[in-house]
């Protein structure tokens, strides 16, 4: 397929590279800023441009890249361009609506990408909604030269896994932030120590539910140590509430 990628952040970063080694042809790059734009764009053999405008018209997918609160505005400056050409999004937590086109989809791959980091893409899932039965076969086909995971999913579905991405990474290397912080604060104690831990705790839940896999002081409410921690968090009252916050939620949660 002839592929066009409007932005170059992240995802669009991985995503090109992905479909580049999967032979689908690049025909361009597009990026608000000449300096993104030129770097993806020679990693994967493809003209760029800094321009919607000039955009290319002649590309099987169009897929859209960009922060949510741009989305809007970019997708309608593209289907001026591009006419009946299948526009797509990748973003979790936007309806498929928002794109102005008549042929729209989305293409969401749930994983968390940098740009410093290439990914395996085979192992990432890809949900997929399209406007048109024939676009979502389309889209099947290209998820299907990429990735061995692929689902359908509608954009209200689709917010809720958004949601539970956020918890499940965000929020969790959130807490590995702040944890990295105490470490370095409290002993100059390099990060790479957590993680023997933070491994053993994800490959767990290859065998045991969340909910089973719980440990901890929460889990059987010691408030001997509960206490202690929470006062050891006074410099930092934020923490101190989220310490708190969530380890009411565990302990109600193992209640149930």
């Amino acid at each position: 397929m002839k592929i066009t990628f409007i932005g170059a952040g992240n995802l669009a970063t991985n995503l090109c590279q992905a479909a580049y080694d999967a032979c689908h042809e690049i025909a361009e790059v597009y990026s608000r800023t000449e300096a993104s734009a030129s770097v993806l764009a020679n990693m994967v053999n493809a003209p760029y441009t800094t321009d919607l405008s000039t955009v290319n018209t002649e590309s099987d997918i169009y897929i859209v890249s960009v922060k949510d609160a741009v989305l809007e505005q970019v997708a309608a400056e593209l289907s001026k361009r591009v006419g009946d050409r299948l526009i797509v999004h990748t973003a979790g937590s936007m309806p498929m609506d928002i794109l102005p086109s008549c042929r729209r989809g989305v293409f969401y791959p749930m994983q968390t990408f940098s740009r410093q980091k290439k990914v395996d893409f085979s192992t990432i899932p890809c949900f997929l909604e399209a406007q048109s039965a024939d676009d979502l076969a389309l889209l099947h086909q290209f998820a299907a030269s990429i990735t061995d995971s692929i689902y359908d999913m509608g954009s209200n579905d689709r917010r809720y896994l958004h949601l539970a991405a956020v918890f499940c990474c965000n929020f969790a290397n959130h807490c590995y932030a702040i944890g990295a912080k105490l470490l370095k604060e409290h002993g100059n104690i390099p990060f790479e120590v957590m993680l023997p831990l933070i491994s053993e705790t994800a490959s767990k839940l290859y065998h045991l539910s969340p909910a089973e896999a719980q440990t901890g002081p929460a889990v059987r409410w010691d408030n001997n140590v509960i206490d202690k921690q929470i006062t050891l968090l006074s410099s930092q009252p934020q923490w101190q509430e989220i310490y708190r916050l969530i380890s009411q939620s565990i302990h109600s949660a193992s209640e149930k």
